[in-house]
């Protein structure tokens, strides 16, 4: 639903609630308090609407369009228990290997016997032009045809392709896209494709490539594409990825684990550079055969060489050790397939909380403090400004600690924007209905003054 949709009916179930208020409420002090409660929230849908409006964003807080910081952010990276060690899952460096480097490099690991090989790597010409100019893989016909074989020979291997659209969808919530970038049908006929697509757009969003979010499924021209994590996931398991897909979410948030140390090579995934698999020795082979038999490998970009990181194919996410104001990006693409193929493998979910009990919660903190701030009004009237304050900083202090410990303790994620900008004006709320009030109290029908 919109925020403009919801904020209509929200408008006029408050209006409807206010109607009630006053032809059944019969204590003054409680009607006063609802009307109030009810009041504030309109105000604060108000706000929350007028935010969402790409004048607000731009001109009035262009920094709401820098995708930085969430407050979960630091419970995933700081206040989480240490994850354990994912044995299911092997990354593996192509770095910048050609195409009959990696088609070697894929007979070796399927001599091993993995249960599905992700190759995370676009094999076409881009923009579609097939020459030799404008493509020159083309030239390469033998390693062309050696990695063709050596994905048939596999059976097991899932490509990545991406989507996009050239409509005027909104790349965070939109699922429809109407062109596919794939590998050369040479490649994808042996072979499943998944997109890898962390939005669905064509002007790119992820200038800095924050990631908290992924589509497992979308709509191309009424056909439904898969994730390349689902894909991958779905050949290891496929029940759980049905139990996922009947989600009801758009799309989900990756529940952060698990990341790679590129430094001391001490992380929470099996990572190996693909030169560790050309030039195995007889030793390494047992080592090898232990370790991929029957597990998730994937094969991407891990550096041009595993160790020396860059930033062409890393992302920032929650797991950044710097929660605000990040600097260099903290993980891999592959990485972040590999945590959606453990939070899918696990079922350890996020849950969002319902759009219509985050509105029940805001009326109802918000009646609690329109509760007390009517009391001390009455009762410390000097003192009322000092208390209010300090009442609203009591509170923010409590949705705070609430929303990282739901988060910690559930895995549920909860949006309290509405409840917490209600608190902020609900001050101003209850100066403003008594302006209001005496401007138009005389005004009104005798009956209304009555009731009111």
């Amino acid at each position: 639903m919109s925020p403009f949709v919801t904020f209509i009916v929200a408008f006029f179930v408050l209006l409807i609630c206010c109607a009630f208020i006053l032809f059944v409420v019969k204590a003054k002090f409680w009607r006063r308090v609802l009307l109030i409660s009810c009041f504030t929230l309109i105000l604060s849908f108000l706000a929350s609407l007028v935010t969402e409006t790409e004048f607000f964003s731009v001109y009035v807080y262009p920094e709401n369009l820098a995708e930085d910081f969430d407050i979960t952010d630091y419970a995933v990276a700081k206040m989480r228990a240490e994850p354990s060690f994912d044995d299911r899952i092997i990354l593996i460096n192509l770095g910048n290997l050609s195409r009959g480097q990696i088609g070697d490099l894929l007979n070796l690991i399927n001599e091993f016997k993995p249960k599905v090989i992700g190759l995370a790597a676009l094999f076409n010409c881009p923009g579609g032009l097939r020459d030799t100019v404008n493509c020159p893989e083309l030239k390469d016909t033998l390693g062309n045809r050696n990695l063709s074989e050596a994905i048939r020979k596999a059976g097991n291997v899932v490509l990545a392709s991406e989507l996009h659209t050239t409509n005027s969808y909104d790349p965070h919530t939109s699922t429809i896209a109407d062109s596919l970038e794939a590998s050369d049908f040479l490649f994808a006929e042996h072979a499943v494709q998944g997109f890898t697509s962390i939005s669905i757009s064509d002007e790119s969003h992820v200038d800095v490539k924050m990631c908290r979010t992924f589509f497992p499924k979308a709509n191309l021209r009424g056909t439904i594409e898969l994730n390349f994590a689902i894909q991958i996931a779905k050949k290891f398991n496929s029940k759980k990825v049905d139990d996922l897909l009947r989600r009801t979410s758009i799309d989900e948030i990756v529940n952060f684990r698990r990341n790679i140390s590129v430094l001391d090579k001490n992380g929470k995934y099996q990572a190996l550079g693909y030169d560790e698999l050309l030039s195995k020795s007889s030793a390494d082979t047992i080592r090898f055969k232990n370790l991929l038999r029957d597990k998730i490998v994937i094969v991407g970009y891990l550096g041009a060489s595993y160790g020396e990181g860059s930033p062409k194919d890393e992302f920032y996410t929650p797991l950044n050790p710097i929660s605000a104001g990040r600097s260099l990006p903290d993980m891999f693409g592959i990485v972040l397939h590999a945590n959606i193929i453990s939070m899918i493998l696990d079922q350890d979910y996020i849950n969002v909380l319902p759009e219509e009990i985050e509105i029940i919660v805001a009326f109802l903190s918000c009646l609690i403090h329109v509760v007390i701030l009517m009391l001390l009004t009455s009762r410390f009237p000097k003192w009322f400004e000092i208390l209010s304050v300090g009442l609203i900083l009591a509170q923010l202090f409590i949705y705070s600690w609430l929303r990282i410990n739901l988060f910690i303790l559930f895995g549920l994620k909860i949006n309290l924007f509405l409840t917490i900008t209600s608190l902020a004006i609900t001050t101003i709320s209850i100066s403003l209905s008594r302006e209001i009030y005496h401007l138009s109290y005389k005004r009104l029908p005798v009956w209304l003054q009555q009731k009111i």
